[in-house]
């Protein structure tokens, strides 16, 4: 689970790269087109995460229809950001994604409600994620 972890915490970063450097505003259209994006390294460890708490649930709703997956996907992951944002501020003071002053629908700032859909959807793709990397990490464990 360890090598999933880490890999999981990896993807994050990159998807998160990617969002942001997406859907940043910029002070000019020029600007723009660098599709500058930004991570924390704190994010690492709560991607990681996905790892512990997503696969099992993964495991758990496999028999279910996608249309019930995926709002509890939705529910997991925005739960775990409520957590990991509120843990944080009371650990340094500051949570990274303080989302209070860029979005009409959050809870204290630590989780915006419009993102439900989209936590939903990663949710769903995240499926043949896991069980690539079940795979993966078994035959890495066997070169080892």
């Amino acid at each position: 689970m360890l090598i999933r972890f880490f890999l999981y915490g990896v993807l994050g970063w990159c998807v998160e790269i990617v969002w942001t450097a997406l859907t940043h505003p910029v002070a000019s259209p020029r600007e723009r087109w660098r599709l500058q994006g930004t991570t924390y390294l704190w994010m690492l460890p709560i991607y990681g995460l996905i790892a512990p708490v997503y696969e099992p649930m993964h495991d758990l709703l496999r028999p279910w229809p996608w249309a019930l997956r995926a709002p509890v996907y939705a529910v997991g992951f925005m739960s775990l950001e409520y957590a990991t944002g509120w843990l944080l501020r009371r650990l340094i003071g500051v949570c990274p994604w303080d989302y209070t002053d860029r979005a009409h629908w959050h809870i204290q700032g630590l989780v915006r409600l419009e993102y439900a859909p989209l936590w939903a959807g990663l949710g769903l793709l995240l499926e043949p994620v896991h069980d690539f990397l079940l795979r993966l990490t078994l035959v890495l464990q066997q070169l080892i």
